[in-house]
């Protein structure tokens, strides 16, 4: 079965609303979140998945968006970026896999003259399951001395200085650019076309109960573009033999 015979997630930095923490876990992560945040408890127990939800589809360009739908609440689950005042995606990361074209842009930026280089000091090779696929890339190392072992765990970002700005940016990874976003390919009439969803950690104050989706138009304006562009990076980087996807 080729990967567009069957709608599956192909990538995703840390993980997706089918998520792969545990119950505890995200609840550990939320918790923590409302220490500085105020977080509606709806939302709360949505995350948890103690409400039901319908899955609104909104296409913009090449993009279908799945915006979950709060039935009994009437309400749309929304997201807005609160950076610089928070930057928790950069601080609480399970893992920075790399594009091809994120390892030229990167490798340049950190001044290395040859890719083998880069790579061999820079990076880590992981393999890890998401919840349709087996994914194997090259990551970034988020700490100097990161090993495949560290795969999936939360660990601040090395780039990230004190005042929450990104030293690498905007040679950051397209992963990151790609935040809160998950994004997959399905086959509609013989056609792949670009999916994308949240995903939920449990660590992002920005996600709120709205009542239209237009609330959030030019936010999913400005990412459809950045995911059908990190879509046809990542396709480029299996053919390339530097990632591959596995259907589990």
């Amino acid at each position: 079965m080729s990967l567009l015979e069957k709608p599956a997630i192909i990538y995703n930095e840390l993980v997706s609303n089918v998520s792969c923490l545990s119950v505890g876990e995200m609840i550990k992560s939320l918790d923590l979140l409302e220490k500085e945040w105020d977080i509606d408890p709806t939302l709360r127990k949505f995350i948890l998945g103690e409400v039901k939800s319908k899955d609104y589809t909104y296409v913009v360009g090449d993009v279908t968006f799945h915006i979950p739908y709060l039935v009994e609440h009437n309400r749309y689950v929304l997201w807005k970026c609160y950076w610089p005042d928070c930057h928790n995606c950069c601080e609480r990361q399970g893992r920075l896999p790399l594009t091809s074209d994120d390892l030229i842009t990167i490798k340049s930026n950190l001044r290395y003259s040859k890719l083998s280089e880069f790579i061999k000091k820079e990076t880590v090779l992981a393999t890890w399951q998401e919840p349709s696929a087996i994914i194997t890339g090259i990551n970034l190392k988020r700490k100097y001395d990161e090993t495949a072992e560290d795969d999936g765990t939360r660990i601040p970002c090395r780039f990230l200085d004190d005042g929450g700005a990104c030293s690498l940016h905007p040679a950051r990874p397209g992963v990151c650019y790609l935040y809160p976003f998950s994004t997959w390919l399905e086959s509609h009439g013989g056609q792949a076309r670009i999916q994308a969803t949240y995903q939920f950690t449990g660590d992002c104050p920005g996600f709120y109960l709205g009542d239209a989706i237009q609330d959030m138009k030019n936010t999913l304006d400005e990412y459809s573009g950045i995911i059908a562009r990190y879509s046809m990076q990542y396709t480029r980087t299996t053919r390339e033999s530097f990632g591959a996807a596995s259907m589990s």
